[in-house]
């Protein structure tokens, strides 16, 4: 008798369903909408150029109006919508027609971007480009929602409601980022922003089918086409959920990690000290954390004993560094130390001027910010110039020479390329060149190598090594006869060159 009943319940159900739900819904013209706006055309090329033109230069800008014009265009919604539907009612012909145009249109907006980014004298990363190459699962179930809005309006005949789900899931922007990232290098840029797409694209196709299946859409399916559908759509977004997942871990991770990074160091100092400046890279490895701390006590320690319990606390390695300004207890005495320390009352943040510097002399040495050394307390900057064809010890000299003018609080020392050749050392009339043993005694400084003079006669040899010493440089006079020289010795030399002049 139970079981009657429930039969009975559920068929009324279904009734109710078929006659107030999907009974409503014209079909066939559902479907002819959809068909006729989902394929590759003129229009559709030429709105797609339109919108990564205009997604890209809001991304540039950045400007968050400039992006909401590009997103209101969203050519890629149809064919994406197209494609759910056509999974929906397991019509091959419709997923291979949607699907060769969204490729095809998310390939025109790649390749327009890159276009426009390899030729754009601006190839920042800004606030809006930065916000679409981590994706998170929030991303995902915004999408979902979407999803779920634009079927319903497309279905029901709600056409206002489309111009909102443009806007939520912004699809064209991601695309021109990933264009960005491909232009610049920048492959952490592509990968997130190419992941937001997928996940963005992959989700509205497959909510956009389930949506369909529940408004009668593929009604002559089986259960067991059916089964199939609701699989596609768990594993799919499963799957999508793995990355997304972490990448939302890894945004809790910082969150947590900054506050009690910034507990930790307030914790440690007496009462009075002020946190001036904390500045966390979660990315590097270890992870890299600095910090100015405005202070009445100087705590020679506080690096390694705070370094330890961040460890502890963080699970991860840390690179702890913080520097230290002492203060009176006075109440305005934080701000008075800032403002002395600067040049003309401007507060100055000593890690930051630090990393300005160390940024300016890499771009400049054409190296990695990691291979330039910064000695704070001589303040010295040391790295090795990237390999220049044709250059000579002459023109590493002038590079060393313009950084040292671009960073005037700073002593650079610049080792040239090994690749660099050494200078002929020419005598005229019994004298030595003084300028190419300025530039040996420069290149031996430098690198900390020490130079091996060979040829011309045994006094000449010594007098050289003698000259390249006298310069700052390491030299010893060699047993080889011929024409006179100076090559590189095998034993090296043994000064640190940032200790030098």
């Amino acid at each position: 008798m139970k079981v009657a009943k429930a039969g009975g319940g559920r068929n009324k159900f279904r009734r109710w369903w078929s006659l107030w739900v999907t009974g409503g819904v014209d079909h066939d013209a559902v479907l002819r909408e959809i068909a006729a706006e989902s394929g590759w055309s003129g229009r559709y090329a030429f709105l797609i150029i339109v919108s990564a033109a205009i997604s890209l230069l809001g991304l540039l800008m950045p400007s968050v109006a400039v992006l909401i014009g590009a997103m209101l265009l969203s050519p890629l919604m149809m064919p994406i919508i197209g494609l759910g539907f056509g999974i929906a009612t397991l019509d091959f012909h419709e997923v291979r027609r949607t699907g060769f145009a969204l490729l095809a249109g998310a390939g025109l907006a790649i390749a327009l971007s890159f276009a426009l980014v390899s030729i754009s004298p601006v190839q920042t990363i800004t606030s809006e480009i930065a916000g679409r190459t981590q994706p998170t699962l929030f991303d995902l179930l915004v999408a979902l929602l979407s999803a779920i809005a634009g079927a319903y309006a497309l279905i029901r005949g709600r056409g206002g409601t489309v111009v909102g789900v443009a806007i939520a899931i912004a699809l064209m922007p991601p695309l021109a980022v990933t264009g960005f990232g491909i232009a610049t290098g920048n492959w952490t840029a592509f990968a997130g922003s190419l992941l937001l797409f997928l996940t963005n694209a992959v989700t509205i196709a497959l909510t956009a089918a389930l949506v369909a299946r529940v408004y009668g859409f593929g009604g002559h399916l089986s259960p067991h086409h059916t089964g199939w559908q609701l699989a596609l759509f768990v594993v799919a977004l499963g799957a999508l959920s793995v990355p997304l997942g972490a990448g939302l871990r890894q945004i809790a991770f910082e969150a947590l990690a900054q506050r009690q990074v910034r507990m930790a160091i307030e914790n440690h100092f007496p009462r009075g000290a002020r946190l001036s400046l904390l500045d966390i890279d979660y990315k590097a490895s270890p992870v890299r954390i600095r910090a100015v701390m405005l202070t009445p006590r100087i705590d020679p320690r506080v690096d390694a004993a705070l370094a330890a319990r961040l460890r502890e606390q963080l699970a991860r390695p840390i690179d702890f560094h913080i520097d230290q300004l002492r203060i009176s207890l006075d109440p305005g005495a934080a701000e008075a130390a800032q403002i002395a320390a600067a040049p003309n009352g401007k507060a100055v943040d000593v890690t930051a001027a630090r990393d300005r510097a160390v940024s300016e002399l890499a771009l400049i040495a054409g190296t990695d910010r990691a291979a330039v050394k910064a000695d704070g307390a001589a303040r010295t900057l040391t790295a090795t110039a990237a390999p220049l064809p044709g250059m000579g010890l002459a023109g590493y000299r002038m590079l060393e020479a313009r950084a040292e003018n671009a960073l005037e609080d700073w002593k650079v020392r610049l080792a040239p390329a090994a690749e660099a050749a050494l200078p002929v050392i020419a005598v005229a009339h019994g004298v030595v060149d003084g300028a190419a043993l300025d530039l040996a005694g420069w290149a031996s400084n430098r690198t900390a190598r020490k130079l091996t003079v060979q040829g011309g006669s045994p006094a000449l040899r010594g007098a050289v090594a003698q000259g390249i010493v006298s310069r700052g440089g390491e030299a010893e006079a060699g047993s080889k006869a011929g024409r006179l020289r100076v090559e590189w010795s095998a034993q090296p030399g043994g000064t640190d060159p940032a200790a030098r002049d």
